[in-house]
């Protein structure tokens, strides 16, 4: 049965298991696998749509992917990125929400940011709409934090790290992605609020965790974090299918007998007479 956001918030310690998905097809399979939590993430961007960061993506591709995701998985709790540039106020974030949610059938928003937000993270729950943060390594802005890479690792970034995820909780979001920051401060960011933190590159001690589903099923030939485990090896076993249909078709073996239709005889020697 899909949580309530009143009790998502109060899972801390439960061991969320949350994963992207962008289409019906994997919405499907990863919701009959029993995750927990569905994130259209807009990391579609650089897994389905080819570019090479998460900037490009458009209200529209999220509304696109989050209404395919919705119907591959009807009864999961699905959550839909922000994109870049969506919510730098707070009526243009209530716009995009409403798209997400009243047109994609979102069930949360996700949005990147720490104190900064705030007021766009206050002005969604004020209306009502569930809300989870996002702070670390914040794609959207990875140009500015100096690129992919560990975030958090002196006081000063630990502590706007820190501070950032007490404001989300205070602002109203039910939960905050902590992403790419050194274990013990995930550890701490955990402790110190009291709504679950979900890691990814974050450590173990976090309420729950989260991974991009062609990272984690390897179907993505860029870049993989180290920080990601491989569960399986489908693109490669997509490859060797298509190479094995392909010189089936050049050689003629398919489509063999069982895999074509017949039809009677007489209708047959009827059409070769006219």
């Amino acid at each position: 049965m899909k949580p309530t956001v009143l009790e998502l918030r109060r899972k801390k310690g439960a061991r969320l298991a949350m994963l992207t998905a962008y289409d019906f097809p994997t919405a499907r399979l990863v919701a009959e696998a029993g995750v927990d939590l569905i994130l259209v993430g807009d990391s579609l961007g650089m897994v389905v749509l080819g570019y090479d960061s998460t900037l490009p993506v458009t209200v529209a591709d999220m509304v696109h992917h989050t209404r395919a995701t919705r119907r591959g998985a009807p009864e999961a709790f699905v959550i839909a990125d922000m994109p870049f540039l969506s919510y730098g106020t707070p009526q243009q974030a209530l716009d995009t929400a409403a798209q997400l949610m009243k047109d994609a059938g979102a069930d949360s928003v996700k949005l990147e940011g720490g104190a900064e937000v705030v007021p766009v993270v206050e002005a969604l729950a004020r209306a009502g709409v569930p809300v989870l943060g996002h702070v670390g390594l914040t794609p959207q802005t990875a140009s500015a934090l100096g690129g992919y890479k560990l975030q958090g690792k002196d006081e000063a970034a630990a502590k706007r790290i820190l501070e950032g995820a007490v404001a989300l909780e205070a602002a109203g979001c039910w939960g905050v992605v902590l992403e790419l920051v050194p274990a013990p401060l995930a550890r701490l960011v955990t402790e110190r609020i009291g709504i679950p933190t979900i890691g990814i590159g974050a450590g173990a001690d976090c309420d729950g965790q989260v991974l991009v589903f062609h990272d984690m099923v390897g179907m993505f030939s860029g870049f993989t974090p180290t920080f990601v485990k491989r569960y399986a090896e489908a693109g490669s076993a997509i490859r060797e299918a298509v190479a094995r249909y392909a010189a089936e078709v050049r050689d003629g073996s398919f489509p063999g007998e069982g895999k074509s239709f017949g039809m009677k005889e007489e209708v047959l020697k009827r059409l070769y007479g006219t």
